[in-house]
């Protein structure tokens, strides 16, 4: 049943309390962008079934009359129809799951308490939204943010229409992650569309070298009570790794260590080794005890498990003990760091191909003419030795986009410039939450300060990506449940 709706002066009152009390313990100064993870489903959950609707393809052309199908999702369990308010999770850079309106999750959980109708929009050319014939490079001139943005306008007018809709029916947005900037770009540049957002671990800043994903990393690895020998360890293996990589006669060794396969060719192959080993501790790092299967293991693995690994002196030394965390992660099967099959992977257009389908080719492609996030190796204060540099990943936007360092910086201030990046939100900007957690390395691009009165930046201390989005659990920290009441105490404002 839906909740009855306080005051506007006794919700801003408890929301005050709510935002004081996190701000004792959490509110402190203080990889690539994967996204949402799924939340774990239930034996037998019925899951919403696909909806489509026309698209314009280009909104910024008036002459260009062209459509496509977008696919959404909806759940309409709680919806109160009179005056219940509509819901949309906005999609990101991946396909759009409806498991997130079919489990526990805090927008349902939301949905529930304020009679909510609920829509999953998928990102155009991710999943099953395919505004073009294939992802040829010519074809994603139309997969960009401000397109994605002016979807969400369209998709609203259409709902408006097919559900009859009035002003009673408020909208509140929500995303996490890229679809997280997007939420809060929303409620900005198109104030009209949404009453509120929630933008739940959104980078708005755009960045060419992020190197300060792994200053993060670092500080999160050494948060367990053995977390400095962690690091030290971890700086010590890869200081040794980093040797034998710059030594071609001792690349046979590392083969064997790694169980690399095929074997390296080149120094590229180096640098895509020392990636995808640093990899093992930046996944486990962003998703550190977030509610959700790790990569389809009966339980996550977490950074206590990775450090009670390199903290053990007993497995060897520690570029061995290295080696024991990528069997634990991989499960033994081979690391591939072939650069050259990767690029022809990239290289892929059609739906079909596994590069597209999954949604790399077309997020990559995002970085290279918005975004940047490049996480590499370039800061002096982080343990992962220093062959991932920038125009190493770079690289890859030149060999399969044709796009020059230089292009890549010139779109990414050209973001910066149109959204305002993390300190240029708009003054007449209202009605955003900003949820960031302190584990989660991708907090260093996001608003971790409140501009202002009725945008909360909201930093929840000891949680990773996204925490706050998944269902509840009962081992979340008191600053995440205490998130999660901010939120709904700002949605309530927004709703009165």
């Amino acid at each position: 049943m839906r909740t009855k709706k306080a005051g506007v002066k006794e919700m801003r009152a408890v929301l005050l309390v709510l935002l004081l009390s996190l701000s004792a313990s959490a509110l402190r100064p203080t990889r690539k962008l994967v996204g949402l993870r799924a939340p774990p489903l239930p034996a037998g959950t019925e899951v919403a079934k696909p909806q489509w609707f026309q698209q314009k393809l280009d909104h910024f052309s008036e002459s260009d009359t062209r459509t496509w199908q977008q696919r959404f999702f909806s759940n309409r369990t709680f919806w109160e129809p009179e005056s219940g308010p509509v819901f949309l999770m906005l999609g990101g850079e991946g396909p759009a799951n409806p498991a997130w309106l079919a489990t526990d999750t805090d927008i349902m959980r939301n949905a529930a308490r304020f009679g909510a109708l609920v829509f999953l929009l998928e990102h155009r050319y991710y999943g099953e939204s395919h505004p073009t014939p294939d992802a040829s490079l010519s074809n994603l001139a139309y997969l960009s943010s401000r397109q994605a943005l002016r979807d969400v306008v369209s998709f609203k007018q259409h709902i408006v229409d097919e559900f009859s809709l009035t002003d009673k029916n408020v909208w509140i947005s929500f995303g996490g992650s890229y679809s997280g900037a997007l939420s809060g770009w929303l409620r900005m540049y198109y104030p009209d569309t949404v009453a509120g957002a929630v933008a739940t671990s959104g980078p708005v800043q755009a960045t060419v070298d992020f190197y300060l994903y792994l200053e993060v990393v670092a500080r999160s690895l050494a948060t367990p009570p053995n977390g400095a020998e962690c690091v030290e360890a971890i700086k010590n293996a890869t200081y040794e790794l980093d040797a034998m990589l710059w030594d071609k006669t001792m690349w046979g060794e590392v083969e064997k260590m790694f169980h690399v396969s095929p074997p390296l060719q080149s120094e590229d192959d180096v640098v895509l080794l020392a990636e995808t080993l640093a990899g093992n501790f930046m996944d486990v790092v962003q998703y550190n005890r977030d509610n959700t299967a790790f990569e389809g293991r009966p339980n996550n693995i977490t950074i206590t498990d990775l450090c009670d690994v390199m903290a053990n002196t007993s497995l060897g030394s520690p570029l061995a003990r290295y080696t024991a965390v990528n069997q634990l992660m991989t499960g033994g099967e081979p690391v591939d760091a072939n650069f050259t099959a990767q690029v022809e992977f990239m290289r892929h257009t059609s739906w079909d191909s596994p590069a597209v389908s999954g949604g790399a080719r077309q997020w990559v492609y995002q970085t290279c003419t918005e975004f940047g996030y490049y996480q590499t190796t370039d800061s002096a204060y982080q343990p992962f030795g220093d062959l991932v540099t920038l125009a190493s990943q770079l690289q890859t936007c030149s060999a399969v986009y044709g796009l020059t360092p230089d292009q890549v910086y010139t779109a990414v201030a050209a973001t910066n410039k149109h959204y305002g990046g993390r300190d240029g939100i708009p003054s007449n900007a209202t009605n955003i939450v900003f949820p960031n957690g302190s584990i989660d390395p991708w907090h260093a691009l996001g608003v971790l300060e409140s501009p202002a009165a009725s945008l909360n930046a909201v930093f929840i201390n000891g949680t990773a990506h996204c925490a706050n989005m998944y269902p509840p659990s009962p081992i979340d920290l008191p600053d995440l449940v205490l998130a999660r009441k901010i939120i709904t105490a700002n949605i309530q404002i927004w709703l009165v």
